[in-house]
């Protein structure tokens, strides 16, 4: 009899856990950080004038850094600016646009309005497209 209530009692205890487990709610998603701003002030640029720019934000210790670096500079012409924000040497601006994720590529009009980013290495044919289109 002693080992039926036992039973009887460890049994209760696992409805009881199940029950609850149950009801929990799924915890709400996790903030990564990574965003990307929406405007930039040319001014914080190089070449501010240039109808376009496509800002590359790095770190010197990012091993994709350099080839989203090399797929926007092919990019750079009279029109297209293309800069290089490294965050050890450009610290402020990584802070002042809240640069979580590196590489992040933006590409920004006259006034300063990002129009097209890449978190992440960006694909020479979706960077090249998006800038083509952009000034189509």
């Amino acid at each position: 009899m002693q080992r039926v209530i036992i039973a009887a009692v460890v049994i209760a205890v696992a409805l009881l856990v199940a029950w609850l487990a149950q009801r929990r709610k799924p915890a709400p998603p996790v903030r990564t950080g990574d965003q990307v701003p929406d405007q930039l002030d040319r001014d914080d640029f190089d070449l501010p004038e240039a109808e376009w720019l496509v800002a590359v934000f790095t770190d010197a210790t990012c091993k994709s850094c350099a080839k989203a670096v090399s797929v926007a500079s092919a990019l750079e012409s009279k029109v297209v600016a293309v800069q290089t924000v490294e965050r050890q040497s450009k610290r402020e601006l990584h802070d002042r646009y809240a640069i979580d994720s590196v590489p992040t590529t933006c590409v920004v009009d006259r006034e300063g309005v990002v129009k097209a980013a890449f978190l992440g290495p960006p694909k020479a044919a979706d960077l090249w497209a998006a800038v083509a289109e952009l000034r189509g």
